[in-house]
């Protein structure tokens, strides 16, 4: 269906559009004072969606990685193209600047200036904190510690991080367990979160992932529910290369993570001639995500090559506000 017949539709259920209508005159004030028609007004309530939208800088991946934009210029991009007010950084595009006041103050200034939010840092590249090896392990915590003071610096409340390892379940979970729980240690006097996004092997199974979360014991440390990546079996020689073999269920994993959840991934890859995602039925996961009683941002990533990145980033807002409107 379009999107303007989805909402006229559930308008008209709410019984506010039709013959003998009527609107309260409170609803009808307009943020200046203004006086609405009905169906301005309960337009205007519709559209406030049950959580606000960010966007992930992995969207624009290529574009970055190919010096088309540069990572400082990220929020006025992200504004001026997609009227998207908050963003979600990774890590890789300013890797070596984590230690330097100076570049985060330009990064920090640009965002305030422009009115914006920096959400989160996702961070990779910096070893296994399910490592079985301590010594690595811990090596692997004290890397990402920089991490954590530039979150705080730049005003974001998490970093994304990685429970990777090498082991059986069990062995890995134990390890993870206690990496998470000693970065979470630190991070907690600096008000971040550690978040753990599912992210392939282990980490895309939602129960191990949600029992590894839990046994921290720390509440500044969750989840970062991905509507993809639920590859939990590939057939190359590692955890990460090759052909996906073996999918966890992504709806149950998202419900399962959805409780420790202090951040959402809005994946999408492809779509339909009615602008829905064909992976992932976001009537479904939104649902899901609603239900959670989660209410903060959900960050678009896409990663599709049908269309641009622009465009790709476009239809993923279209479609969470389309739902979004729908069921908030």
């Amino acid at each position: 269906m379009k999107n303007n017949t989805h909402r006229r539709t559930f308008i008209r259920n709410l019984g506010l559009l039709g013959f003998g209508a009527t609107v309260s005159p409170i609803l009808l004030q307009s943020c200046g004072g203004g006086t609405q028609s009905s169906e301005e007004a309960v337009e205007a309530a519709v559209n406030e969606l049950f959580f606000k939208i960010s966007l992930a800088q992995w969207s624009l991946h290529k574009t970055l990685f190919a010096g088309e934009l540069d990572n400082l210029d990220f929020a006025k991009f992200t504004k001026d193209n997609f009227d998207i007010h908050a963003v979600e950084y990774v890590n890789a595009f300013f890797k070596d600047k984590a230690n330097d006041k100076e570049y985060l103050g330009e990064m920090k200034k640009r965002v305030n200036d422009l009115g914006m939010e920096s959400v989160l840092i996702m961070v990779d590249g910096e070893g296994f904190l399910g490592d079985l090896d301590e010594k690595a392990r811990m090596k692997s915590v004290d890397d990402h510690k920089k991490w954590v003071e530039a979150a705080q610096f730049l005003d974001c409340h998490s970093i994304r991080v990685n429970a990777f390892g090498r082991g059986t379940a069990e062995e890995v979970g134990a390890a993870a367990t206690d990496g998470l729980r000693k970065l979470s240690e630190f991070a907690k006097a600096y008000d971040i979160n550690v978040i753990v996004e599912n992210h392939g092997s282990y980490s895309s199974n939602g129960q191990w992932l949600s029992k590894v979360i839990q046994d921290t014991g720390m509440e500044n440390c969750g989840t970062l529910p991905d509507f993809g990546n639920f590859c939990i079996k590939r057939s190359g020689e590692s955890e990460w290369e090759g052909e996906c073999v073996e999918e966890y269920d992504r709806y149950q994993g998202v419900r399962e993570m959805m409780p420790f959840a202090k951040g959402v991934s809005a994946k999408a890859n492809n779509f339909d001639a009615e602008g829905n995602c064909v992976e992932t039925d976001y009537y479904k996961m939104m649902q899901i995500v609603k239900d959670a009683g989660y209410r903060g941002y959900v960050g678009i990533e896409y990663e599709g090559n049908e269309l641009s990145e622009v465009e790709g980033i476009k239809a993923t807002k279209a479609l969470l506000e389309r739902v979004g409107q729908e069921i908030s």
